[in-house]
This record gives C-alpha cells, structure tokens and sequence, in this order.
C-alpha cells in the first residue's frame, strides 16, 4: 500500500508506515458533550470514517478510539444554568452524539472511552511526569497540578511556536502557577462546584484536566506508540500540544502522524455554539437526506474549510442523487450485482494521496457517465462491470444506496428502522429541552423550539398521554411519543 498522508507536525506528505505491519491504531478526540453535535463537529466524524474504511478496504486491520470528554468547564456551567446533575447533561449529549454517528451512516469506533472512567490512568500518568521533574503540584493547598512547559524544550513542535512568544495558558486560574503557560492537568474543587464532579488524588480532591484524558485513553487502548491522532485543525493548539509534550515527556513516543481536518465555517468563521452559528445535526437532516449530508461534507479535501451555505448545501445533494440515480436505474435492469473486490487505479490513486476524495469523486463521476451511456446502449456485460465498480467507489466512501445502512431508505420519510431509531433520538432531544424550558416556565425558549420543528417539517402534539411528533407532509409515517 502506497498511502502518503499529511502530517501536521512536520507539515510534509509522507509514506504511511504503521507501527504494527498490518494493523493501524487511531485516536480522534472526540466531542466535550455540553450540547448536542452540529455539522461542524461532525465533519471530523465522517472524514475518519472514511480513512478507517480505506484502511479496511486495503486488508488492514483497524483499531478507531474516538473519546467522551463528560466532565468539563462548560459542562458543569451547562449543567449550572439548566439547574441539572452535569452527568445527565453529559450523557444526554453523548446520546445525541451517537445518534448523529448513526444517521449520518459512521462505524460505531472500536471503542469510545469516556473522560470520567480513567481517573485512574490520569492519577497515574500525572504521577509519572511529576517523578520525571515535567510537571508539579500546587504549593498553595488548591490542588491544581500543572505541567512545566519549560521543562520541555520540545513544547511547541506541533504548532510551530515558540514558548516565549505564546499567550499565558487559558485553561485554569493563575493560581499556583510557576509560570503562566504552564497547562493544568488536574483542577482542584473549588467551593460552590458539585461534589459529584471530583475524585481523590495523591495532590487533593478535582477533576482532570482536558489535555491529560487524552493522553491516558489513548495511552491506555492504543499504547506508548500508535499511528494516527486526529481531530479538528482548532485543536492543533493548545490541546494537542499538549497531549504531544505532556505524553512525550512520559517517556512515550505517541502518535507518529497528526492530521487534522478543516472547519465547517459561516460566513468565514468556525462553526461554534459560542457564537451562536451552529446547526445541528438533528435539524439538518430533517431538510435534506443524511446521506446527502454525508456526501456535502465528505466531498471537499478534508484538510479544507467548508463555508456552510444552503445553496451549498443543495448543490451537494443534487450532485449525489446523480450518482444514486445511475446506481438504482443500473440495479433496476441487472441483477444481483455486488460491489467489485477493487476500486479503478485512478481512484485509488486519489485515495492514496493524502485522502483526496474531491479527485476520487471526479473518477466516481466519470464512471457513472460511463455507465449511463451503457445503459442507454444496452451492453448489459460491461454494464455490470461498470455498476459493480462504482459500488466499490461508493463503500469507501460510505455511501452505497444499495448497502446498509442506506438500503431501502430513500427519502427521510420512506421508512427504514436504523434511521427511524436515530431520528427519533434527535427529535427527542429537543423534545426533552423543550419539556424542561415548560417546567422552568421559560415559554419563550420552549415556544422557539416547537418553532424550529415546525420549521424543519415537525408537527409537534401535546396531549395528556405525552407529547408527540411527525413529519407535516406524510402523517403516520415517521413519528414518536415523548
């Protein structure tokens, strides 16, 4: 296999060469679940599905760890506004997640550690980096533990900084620092912080620093040394910096290459809850089909930004129902047709070259082109050839109409348990913050959500047996109970 990937720590394509022959160990950071995904969080998602599935589709055997960060800053602030335990925030959120995994057609990762049950292995690895003079405790009592970035001449070789020239650290309060760029590891409780949200530790009583669960959960599922760590181009820095430096100074080499996939942007900014420009995955596909979806966000380079717009959005799927169009007319006059055991040299030739769908995508279009002239022609040999290998180009890609999870799907309406379930799941999310909005006697929050709803074609019913749902235009077809 000749796959060359870009490596954001030296900023160079290079041959992929896996620790293990035969074998590739990812880990992707997964979402801090303080809300429920939108399409900017999961791009990240369905660029990895994408890797794993060209991985497996070359023979090699895939280990994908994709983390649950559950105890955060933001969550416990979330959870402080909503008047709710931030471990039901937490993992009302993670439900969310998974089901925009599920809709949006992404294999379920090897394993999806959550932050909250490897205290443990933070404990431990705090312990190590301590012994080893990289990082200190606290003299003040907080029990704050940090990392000393000057005992690492190293820091800053992932994002191409230098440690003089870098902003003071952001992600704890000053307090018990040595120097100001010092990253916590662990946060120490505070007064007026639940109980619930800390854990004893040789230093006091806290919670984990978010560079430090990444660290142990990779460290943990992946070992000392692993293939491939991914994420978002935002957290290049500081997170993976820090995870870098602080796993490094442990005495483990960790990831051999860093990639990191583009934004999903409006108006040329990130996609963020915080500025208030997010969509969610869960009103997106109630207005276009989740494999079309699939296909907007996969079909640009992944290390490029998406500038979201809905013209964009349209564009993309008109763009897929050509290709679903020849495939479902191909299967119509042909039987039995499986995926071919290859894909055409030039797509794999794309693919290989640091994941260039955009180029694989332009093969793809090209085959189908074919195909549609043998179907007018009638050449029913060539033709099954033809719609087998586009099959293939369309499995790596995760968007087989004729394969699950897509099979039998259709329009969003049109039936299909796996996407009825994860709809479901989505709509009840909102359903459930709707509900607490009522019992908080916040109307005009409640009333807002009903609105959007109804704006994405959801008729929503309150009545004494429960509050239900279903699509305006085909009533009885997809719905549920709240």
């Amino acid at each position: 296999m000749s796959l060359r990937l870009y490596d954001t720590a030296s900023s160079e394509i290079h041959d992929f060469v896996p620790v293990v022959p035969g074998k590739v160990g990812i880990y992707h950071c997964g979402l801090t679940v303080q809300g429920p995904p939108h399409i900017g969080h999961i791009r990240k998602e369905v660029v990895f599905d994408v890797l794993r599935r060209w991985f497996e589709h070359n023979g090699y055997e895939v280990t994908i760890v994709a983390n649950v960060t559950d105890i955060d800053d933001k969550i416990l602030t979330k959870s402080a506004e909503a008047g709710r335990p931030w471990w039901a925030l937490a993992y009302e959120n993670e439900r969310a997640l998974d089901a925009a995994y599920e809709v949006l057609g992404c294999l379920p990762a090897t394993y999806q550690p959550r932050a909250t049950g490897h205290i443990p292995e933070m404990i431990g690895l705090m312990e190590l980096l301590i012994e080893r003079g990289h990082a200190y405790a606290a003299e003040d009592g907080s029990g704050d533990v940090y990392f000393d970035v000057r005992s690492w001449p190293s820091y800053g070789e992932l994002s191409g900084q230098k440690i003089d020239e870098m902003e003071p650290a952001a992600d704890a309060d000053p307090r018990g620092k040595r120097d100001p760029r010092d990253f916590a590891l662990w946060k120490g409780h505070k007064p007026g912080e639940p109980e619930t949200a800390s854990w004893p530790t040789p230093f006091g009583t806290g919670r984990p620093g978010w560079h430090l669960e990444c660290s142990a959960m990779a460290g943990k599922y992946l070992g000392a040394e692993f293939d491939i760590h991914g994420g978002g181009i935002d957290l290049r820095f500081p997170h993976h910096e820090n995870e870098l430096a602080q796993s490094r100074a442990a005495g483990r080499a960790f990831a051999r290459t860093w990639m990191h996939n583009g934004w999903v942007t409006m108006a040329g900014e990130k996609m963020s809850k915080s500025l208030g420009n997010s969509l969610l995955v869960s009103d997106v596909v109630q207005r276009l089909r989740p494999i079309e979806l699939r296909y907007y966000l996969v079909a640009p380079h992944y290390r490029s930004h998406v500038d979201f717009s809905e013209e964009a959005m349209a564009e993309a799927a008109a763009a897929f129902r050509r290709i679903e169009g020849y495939v479902v007319r191909a299967a119509e006059v042909t039987t039995d047709v499986q995926p071919a055991a290859d894909v055409p040299p030039a797509f794999r030739a794309a693919m290989d070259d640091d994941l260039s769908v955009p180029q694989a995508l332009a093969v793809l279009f090209d085959t189908v082109r074919e195909g549609n002239t043998l179907l007018t022609s009638g050449e029913r040999v060539e033709l099954r050839s033809n719609l087998a290998s586009v099959r293939a180009m369309l499995g790596v890609l995760g968007m087989d109409p004729l394969a699950e999870p897509w099979l039998g799907l259709g329009t969003i309406g049109s039936g299909g348990d796996r996407l009825r379930g994860a709809v479901d799941v989505l709509v009840h999310t909102v359903l459930e913050q709707r509900q607490r909005a009522r019992e908080n006697r916040d109307f005009a929050t409640a009333d807002a959500l009903r609105d959007r709803l109804k704006a994405a074609g959801i008729v929503v019913e309150d009545n004494p047996d429960g509050t239900r749902w279903q699509l305006a235009d085909e009533p009885g077809d997809i719905g549920g109970t709240a």
